[in-house]
């Protein structure tokens, strides 16, 4: 056999060998080339849902959707959180009800500060108050959640006097900021602007100017003292706040409509 017969016939072994194995190596290695391109795209995805943020807007709505869905059902859920914060702590303090209730006197001053609530409303405390953490939950789309810390006087202590004191609260795990509010006072109806007290609410949230529910219903409240106002939620959607006020126990409250 000549050295040209030897050259050719080693050629056309490989031709054949590139014909039977060539399609199987090529399609392996775009598989792996494809697989690790899918591989990056989850990675980056779920980083970039780890890192999303919602507005303070959007977080008071999945909220106030939540609660509704206690009662309502729907596509938002509200559920007790025993897991805790995620992250694992609040900023500066261990997750606990003693830190819950600390971080609440901080938004509780901010509320005095800005005219909210009058100076005589008493802090918190964890000896007095109980302090249980929620997850408000949009169930379509579970990264849009809002984690809640909910700071009551407790019922376990008798004798307690609820005069100046807060009695329910909602309150962001997150920031600290004060989503609902009820408060024992020594302010009378007349006393109280709602109004005024909606927009610095507003304005402690972060959020929109507040305008008057001119369609609200006078009997969704067990009172007649208070004010409905909506702001912008998701999309087209509203969020209804109300500013009111117990005559018989003096109790002001800020609440989302539900």
């Amino acid at each position: 056999m000549t050295k040209k017969q030897v050259i050719g016939f080693f050629s056309l072994m490989l031709v054949a060998g590139v014909s039977v194995w060539g399609p199987e190596v090529i399609s392996r290695c775009r598989d792996r080339s494809l697989l690790g391109s899918v591989y990056r795209e989850e990675v980056e995805t779920a980083k970039e849902g780890y890192r999303y943020e919602l507005s303070p807007s959007e977080k008071l709505y999945v909220f106030s959707q939540a609660l509704a869905s206690q009662d309502m059902g729907g596509s938002y859920t509200f559920v007790e959180n025993s897991r805790g914060v995620p992250g694992g702590e609040i900023p500066g303090q261990t997750l606990s009800a003693e830190a819950a209730c600390e971080f609440c006197n901080q938004g509780l001053q901010d509320l005095k500060d800005r005219g909210i609530l009058p100076d005589s409303v008493q802090e918190t405390g964890s000896d007095l108050y109980d302090a249980v953490l929620y997850t408000a939950i949009d169930v379509r789309e579970p990264r849009n959640y809002v984690t809640v810390w909910r700071i009551s006087l407790s019922d376990r202590i008798r004798g307690v006097g609820k005069e100046n004191r807060l009695m329910d609260v909602y309150m962001d795990a997150d920031d600290g900021k004060i989503y609902e509010v009820y408060a024992r006072t020594e302010w009378q109806w007349e006393q109280i602007d709602p109004d005024a007290i909606a927009k610095a609410w507003c304005n402690y949230l972060g959020l929109s100017k507040p305008e008057p529910d001119t369609e609200a219903n006078p009997l969704t409240e067990a009172t007649p003292y208070f004010r409905k106002y909506w702001i912008p939620g998701v999309g087209e959607e509203k969020t209804v706040i109300t500013v009111g006020y117990y005559e018989g126990i003096r109790e002001v409250f800020i609440k989302l409509s539900r």
